[in-house]
């Protein structure tokens, strides 16, 4: 079993997933950079990226794990993309605010605050892209706290 073009393009966040050190860094770096897109940030297009994402996220997180032969692979990083994505939302797109969301998330990513390291139990690419999903809203939360007492 191999994985297509397509699955191995977008399952590993545009090969970050390859980086032989720190993948789910990079791919949360990749999704920065698509953040970065003028406009990108307009709920009209963040909002179904995420969706997308975590819709195809799914069967390809399945794959990755059958082609790979192990829960959640380090390759497969299409959940992080999706999760810095989450963090991301309504987050001003300046410095200071962004750099916050992508530290937190990585930091959330990490340590997993439950219930996220419970959702990786989930089978399949569903327990691939939930505990990141999780893992997400804790940072969108705590990255919105930072800019209303520090801003």
């Amino acid at each position: 079993m191999k994985l297509n073009f397509f699955e191995k393009l977008i399952g590993s966040g545009f090969y970050t997933g390859y980086v032989p050190f720190a993948p789910g860094t990079f791919g949360s770096l990749a999704a920065l950079i698509i953040y970065l897109i003028p406009g990108f940030e307009n709920l009209y297009i963040i909002l179904p990226a995420i969706l997308i994402t975590f819709i195809i996220g799914i069967p390809i997180g399945t794959r990755f794990e059958k082609v790979y032969e192990k829960e959640d692979p380090r390759y497969c990083t299409i959940d992080e993309v999706t999760g810095m994505w989450i963090s991301l939302i309504l987050v001003p797109k300046s410095f200071i605010p962004v750099t916050a969301a992508f530290l937190l998330w990585r930091i959330m990513d990490i340590i997993k605050p439950y219930p996220a390291r419970k959702l990786e139990d989930l089978k399949g690419g569903l327990g691939v892209m939930m505990d990141d999903v999780a893992a997400a809203v804790y940072s969108l939360f705590f990255v919105h706290l930072f800019l209303l007492i520090f801003t």
